[in-house]
C-alpha cells in the first residue's frame, strides 16, 4: 500500500508544529534538563574519585598505573590546564591516536606490540604530569596527602569540566528517554506489551501486540551489520509482511547540524529496505528543534 501523505505537501501548516516543538522542548529542559545533568556529574564525580585513587593522588602518574586502568584517561585529561581534548593530547604526545581512541573506551590497544604500547604510553604520561592543573590538586606542590574535602572538591570541579565537554550528549540522552517513555505509556494504554524479541529469532515472528526499545536489526546480504532501533512495536493485527513498526526517536536542542541526522537516517532507511523489503515502516520520532529542512 502507498503511504499516505498527510501534512508533506502543506508546508504552510509547517511553522506552528514547529513552534510548538520549540516550546515543548524548551518547557521540557528547564524544568528536567538541570536534574538530569546534576545526577551525571554525581556518577562522574565517583569516576574521577577512582582515577585519583588508582593514581595516588595523580603521584603515581605512570606506565603501569595507565596500563591497569585505560579508562582513567578521559578523566586525566581533564586534571590538565587547560583541559585537553582526545586530538590535543594525540597531538602534544605524539601518540598513536588509536591507542588513546581505545582507552577512551576503557581498553588498550590489543594487538600492539609491548614495546610501542610502553611508548606511547610514556609519552602520554609525561605531557599529563606536566600540564597537570596545580591550582585544582594543591597538595602536588606539598609532601602531604590531601585531605577529604580537597579530595572532594578537585574532583567535584574535574567532574564538571567532563560533564561540560558531554553536556550535549546528557541532554539528548534525557530526552529521547522521555520519548520512549510516553511511547510506552501511550501502547500499555491500548493493551500492547512491553516485551523483549530474542535476537535469534525473525523479525516477523515478534508477537502481536508487543513492543520493544533498544533492539538491534541485522541488515545487509553478505556482511551483516547491526542497526539499532529505539522502538520496534508488532500490531495487534500483523500485516501481511508481519513487519514491525520501527520508530526513531531523535531530540535536538538547536537548530544546526540537522543535515548530518538527516543522512544518518536515509542510509539507515536504505539499508533496512534492501534487507526486509519496501514495504518496511519506519518512522522518525522528531522532538525540540527540527525545522522544515
Amino acid at each position: 500500500m502507498k503511504p499516505r501523505r498527510i501534512n508533506a505537501d502543506k508546508p504552510h501548516l509547517w511553522k506552528a508544529d514547529i513552534a510548538a516543538s520549540v516550546d515543548q522542548f524548551n518547557q521540557w529542559f528547564m524544568r528536567f534538563a538541570p536534574e538530569a545533568f546534576r545526577s551525571t556529574r554525581i556518577k562522574t564525580t565517583e569516576h574521577v574519585k577512582a582515577a585519583l585513587l588508582a593514581t595516588r593522588d595523580l603521584r603515581s602518574l605512570d606506565v603501569a598505573t595507565l596500563r591497569a586502568n585505560p579508562t582513567a584517561l578521559s578523566t586525566l585529561r581533564m586534571c590538565t590546564a587547560p583541559p585537553l581534548a582526545v586530538d590535543r593530547l594525540v597531538g602534544l604526545a605524539g601518540a598513536n591516536k588509536s591507542l588513546i581512541g581505545s582507552m577512551e573506551e576503557g581498553k588498550l590497544a590489543s594487538r600492539m606490540k609491548a614495546e610501542l604500547l610502553e611508548e606511547n604510553l610514556t609519552k602520554v604520561c609525561r605531557v599529563l604530569t606536566e600540564l597537570l592543573d596545580r591550582d585544582i590538586f594543591p597538595w602536588l606542590d606539598t609532601t602531604e596527602d590531601p585531605t577529604d574535602h580537597e579530595r572532594d572538591r578537585a574532583s567535584t570541579i574535574v567532574a564538571d569540566r567532563l560533564c561540560s565537554a558531554v553536556a550535549n550528549p546528557i541532554v539528548r540522552n534525557a530526552q529521547e528517554q522521555r520519548q520512549l517513555a510516553m511511547i510506552g505509556d501511550y501502547l500499555d494504554k491500548r493493551g500492547y506489551r512491553k516485551q523483549a524479541h530474542s535476537a535469534g529469532k525473525p523479525l516477523t515472528e515478534m508477537e502481536p501486540a508487543t513492543y520493544s526499545f533498544r533492539m538491534n536489526l541485522a541488515v545487509g546480504k553478505t556482511v551483516k551489520v547491526n542497526i539499532p532501533a529505539d522502538a520496534v512495536i508488532q500490531l495487534k493485527k500483523p500485516g501481511k509482511d508481519r513487519l514491525p513498526i520501527l520508530i526513531e526517536a531523535k531530540s535536538a536542542g538547536d537548530f544546526t547540524n540537522t543535515n548530518k541526522r538527516r543522512k544518518e537516517e536515509a542510509t539507515k532507511v536504505h539499508q533496512l529496505q534492501a534487507t526486509y523489503g519496501e514495504s518496511v515502516r519506519y518512522v522518525l520520532f522528531l522532538c525540540g528543534y527540527f525545522g522544515s529542512d
